[in-house]
């Protein structure tokens, strides 16, 4: 079978009863299936996922091969991919609709967008995993472990709420544990600059994505770090 193109692909995420988007950053509104305009501010787990259970967001997800893998393996918790790139979150979203998980969903808008849709406290756990490092110091404040963004996920993370960052970027690791320390309100839970010397520091890393496995045979290292921020 062909491959389906970019229009095919944006006319099945209208459709998907898993995904939802944002098309301006200027309005703040979501658009669901069929053309619906939910206002889930606040209310993911009771009015998509239709349970109290807790929310996880993987961040720039890319294909949600994390949040995938995440929701097999935990069926009792609610899973959430977001980027802004409609074609990835495609591959994602019909793999969840294939293999029946509806503990994972998907929402395609702009990570500086999340107070929009998101109440305070309403997401337990964050993953960032293999984010864009944007090296160059003119960029610094799209880096997702930014204190711009820390800011923004302070408000919505749940008290005690973790939240993870995965990379094969030094520059990124060294720079994350530069921003925690220089942030007030942000705690390191711990930092590690090879997670594949040891043993692991939590089962979940074992999942790889196809990035990673490119970045492990590429010989690099991957790094992880662990923080959680106080809440307001």
């Amino acid at each position: 079978m062909a491959r389906r193109n970019k229009l095919d692909k944006f006319a099945d995420l209208d459709r998907f009863d898993n995904v939802y988007q944002n098309f301006d950053a200027k309005r703040p509104a979501l658009t669901g299936p069929n053309g619906q305009s939910p206002d889930l501010r606040g209310k993911w787990a009771s009015d998509h996922y239709g349970n109290d259970c807790p929310l996880t967001v993987e961040l720039a997800c890319g294909r949600g091969e994390y949040s995938l893998a995440l929701g097999r393996q935990f069926p009792d918790r609610n899973f959430l991919g977001i980027d802004i790139k409609g074609a990835r979150i495609w591959q994602g979203a019909r793999i969840a609709l294939r293999e029946r998980l509806t503990n994972i969903a998907f929402l395609r808008t702009r990570i500086e967008m999340l107070d929009a849709f998101f109440a305070p406290g309403e997401i337990s756990e964050i993953w960032i995993t293999f984010p864009d490092p944007f090296p160059r110091d003119g960029k610094e404040n799209r880096r997702l472990t930014s204190p711009h963004f820390l800011h923004v996920y302070r408000p919505l993370l749940a008290s005690g709420g973790v939240i993870h960052l995965k990379t094969d970027d030094p520059g990124l690791y060294a720079y994350t544990l530069e921003s925690l320390e220089q942030t007030p309100f942000a705690h390191l839970l711990g930092h590690w600059d090879d997670i594949y010397s040891g043993e692991l520091p939590t089962p979940e890393l074992a999942f790889k994505t196809y990035y990673e496995g490119m970045h492990l045979e590429a010989g690099k290292t991957i790094k992880y770090v662990r923080f959680t921020l106080d809440p307001l």
